[in-house]
């Protein structure tokens, strides 16, 4: 997407506004998995496997995003997708907040639709963003691109979750129908102004219908590229030692280094502060050093899954020593490398994406989407599992230090896998922003 010298495709603003649509997708998740987790469990009584379930519900609901990232294709452009899930994303929300003050049985009812639909929405709205990011943005932008949106989402967690904190206080149901509603309406609003005519006098980003392929010949054919095999088993592999770390790491604090509830929170703070720079710096340097001579992003996952791996072999160590350990760096550390791995991740996938048949971008997306939902279904709940039958076996510091180092392992064969992707003549490399 160089023409002449100059860059074309989607500019700084176009990329920035497409961030906005990442930051309204991850406030109403904010509210659906958050939110309503504590709401659900505290406020409500509900047995805490009820929420767990539900989000384990919406993880599974996204196994269809190739079917979305297919319907995308076959459209004359992306935006009613996004737009339509992210409706579809706020819906399902405020039907789970109906739900909460009902009898037992028509509660269950619309909690189930409810998280089925957001599940939908985040899958169809999110694998057509990333469709269109893979296809509009130049691959010298890709990295670049990437954490601009992610970090916009961060971001939109952050600000979501700080306003819904005030409003609520004092709780009452209808206070949080309308706060909900609030964030719902104003998400559904930024993601319509921030893609009024995004796509238009964008060649690359309009898809190639292609009503002729089905779904089932679009898989085969996708499937039948090495690299893409490669890479779905990457995304799952990665994915999962990334989600295993989320319900383990305050308990971790707690039990084997005696940090009270305050004290873990605020290794959370450290944590994602980490992830937010390694973030930048991936974002940045993927785009300032993989220019135009055939640079790839394989050296920046490599490096983010190492560092990752590294990270949780150091805190395995720490588990076994207790306090004393510096526990807040090496948190930091895993911060930092958790993010350079996830937007050079990104990256590769937007490259793989955009390198390949236009007509395919959303399901490639929708694939990769689908293996990262079952990877974060799966991650958390056999985190958290492991953790608790490790324990009845053996020392607390001992089943931290299993389980860490499970996931140490899985980091490191998905730097493997990465390698051997990018060994292969669809590699993800940038060297086609010469063409």
């Amino acid at each position: 997407m160089v023409k002449g010298g100059v860059v074309t495709g989607f500019g700084w603003f176009s990329i920035a506004r497409l961030g906005l649509v990442q930051a309204s997708i991850g406030a109403i998740v904010m509210l659906a998995t958050s939110l309503l987790n504590r709401v659900m469990v505290v406020e409500y009584g509900m047995a805490a496997a009820v929420p767990a379930g539900l989000v384990a519900l919406h993880y599974a609901v996204q196994l269809a995003r190739p079917v979305w990232g297919h319907g995308s294709d076959r459209g004359h452009a992306r935006t009613p997708w996004i737009i339509g899930g992210v409706a579809v994303l706020g819906a399902g929300a405020m039907l789970a907040v109906f739900a909460l003050p009902l009898a037992p049985l028509p509660a269950n009812a619309l909690l189930l639709l409810g998280f089925a639909l957001i599940g939908a929405g985040v899958g169809a709205a999110g694998t057509s963003l990333l469709a269109l990011l893979a296809a509009g943005v130049a691959p010298q932008r890709r990295a670049a691109a990437a954490a601009v949106t992610w970090i916009m989402m961060v971001m939109g967690i952050v600000v979501s979750a700080g306003t819904a904190g005030a409003l609520l206080e004092p709780f009452s149901w209808a206070q949080l129908v309308r706060v909900s509603g609030g964030i719902a309406l104003a998400a559904l609003l930024i993601t319509v102004l921030a893609t009024f005519r995004l796509e238009r006098g964008i060649e690359a980003a309009t898809p190639e219908p292609t009503s002729e392929t089905s779904l089932g010949e679009a898989l085969r054919a996708v499937f039948a590229e090495t690299a893409a095999r490669r890479f779905t088993v990457f995304v799952f592999l990665s994915m999962l030692a990334y989600s295993m770390q989320d319900l383990i790491l305050e308990p971790f604090a707690g039990i084997v280094f005696g940090m009270t509830p305050a004290q873990s929170t605020s290794l959370s703070a450290v944590q994602h502060s980490g992830v937010l720079l390694g973030m930048i710096v991936a974002g940045i340097g993927g785009s300032a050093f993989a220019g135009r001579a055939a640079g790839e992003l394989r050296g920046w996952i490599a490096a983010g899954c190492v560092g990752s791996a590294l990270a949780l072999a150091g805190l395995a160590v720490g588990a076994g020593i207790g306090p004393g350990w510096p526990l807040a760096a090496n948190i930091g550390v895993l911060g930092f490398t958790n993010g350079v791995f996830a937007v050079s991740a990104i990256g590769a996938m937007m490259s793989l994406a955009g390198a390949g048949n236009k007509a395919d971008t959303g399901l490639r997306m929708g694939v990769w989407g689908a293996a990262q939902g079952i990877a974060f279904g799966l991650g958390g709940l056999s985190g958290a599992i492991g953790v608790d039958l490790a324990r009845h076996a053996e020392s607390d510091g001992r089943a931290f230090q299993t389980i860490f180092t499970f996931e140490a392992m899985l980091f490191m064969a998905a730097a493997v896998m990465a390698a051997r992707i990018a060994g292969q003549g669809a590699a993800v490399k940038l060297r086609e922003a010469e063409a």
